[in-house]
């Protein structure tokens, strides 16, 4: 066992980090060899398994990312932006894979991640699941397929304790789109309508923002012309599709050059 790539779990506590661990405790291609919580967490210094109410299991929560990423391969992070960043910092200078499915992230952020990329490779996804990738291959044929008399309309639902809107699926379904249109997502983006807003803009691509119980994650991508729709649609029903995704991207991080990657490379799509 001792052989098998060792990952690091951030944001332990939390549903997605208690999630990837007891999937990476049951695989047989993974061993767990670090837990990371923020400073002044009750589970800081405590076994994780018995702090997860099980067993114990060895591995003791630190807030400490240079003591968690000693021995390990790779490190899933599942937290904030700025934690984010930091992380990869000292990921980098540890050479480990770095599978980020943080959301919320700006341009500068992602932009931030291109020194540490130079040094280790960098997985990053707004959505980890096989699904949603081809649904953003589908998006970006569609939208290249149809010209601007189609307005292009991102439609998310969430539960009602995510932080930031739109999800960051969304806004990775909106870049395909615009990659399919050959303009920039940023130039052409329509979101927060309230009031009266006037016509919508020709060749915008909208986002539309639901939230509300426990809604694990749905997607569409509506395509409305004059008189027929298409609609791309993607439900997510369970959140251990995206902890399966990361821990694949993780292994699969474990040969490949420094760089940036996400999961269309990870699924070769």
């Amino acid at each position: 066992m001792s052989d098998l790539p060792g990952i690091v779990v951030t944001g332990a506590s939390g549903r997605m980090g208690q999630m990837l661990i007891r999937l990476i405790q049951d695989s047989d291609s993974a061993r767990l060899v670090g837990a990371i919580e923020r400073e002044g967490h009750a589970w800081i210094g405590r076994d994780l398994g018995e702090e997860m109410g099980g067993a114990a299991n060895g591995v003791i929560v630190t807030a400490d990312p240079l003591e968690a990423f000693a021995g390990a391969q790779a490190v899933i992070d599942f937290t904030a932006p700025e934690a984010t960043l930091a992380f990869a910092k000292i990921a980098a200078q540890a050479r480990l894979t770095h599978v980020i499915g943080t959301t919320g992230m700006s341009a500068d952020h992602i932009a931030a991640l291109a020194p540490c990329a130079r040094h280790a490779v960098i997985v990053r996804a707004g959505n980890m699941s096989l699904g949603v990738n081809l649904l953003t291959q589908l998006t970006k044929k569609v939208a290249a397929a149809l010209d601007t008399d189609w307005d292009i309309e991102v439609i998310e639902a969430h539960h009602n304790k995510k932080v930031d809107a739109p999800s960051g699926t969304a806004l990775m379904l909106g870049e395909a789109a615009a990659q399919g249109r050959g303009i920039t997502l940023a130039d052409n983006r329509e979101s927060g309508r309230d009031g009266i807003t006037g016509a919508r803009a020709k060749g915008a691509i909208g986002f539309s923002a639901i939230r509300g119980g426990d809604i694990v994650g749905e997607h569409d991508v509506l395509f409305a012309g004059q008189g027929e729709r298409i609609v791309l649609r993607h439900v997510a029903t369970d959140r251990a599709i995206f902890a399966r995704g990361a821990l694949k991207a993780a292994l699969w991080g474990q040969d490949k050059a420094p760089g940036e990657y996400d999961m269309l490379d990870v699924l070769g799509l």
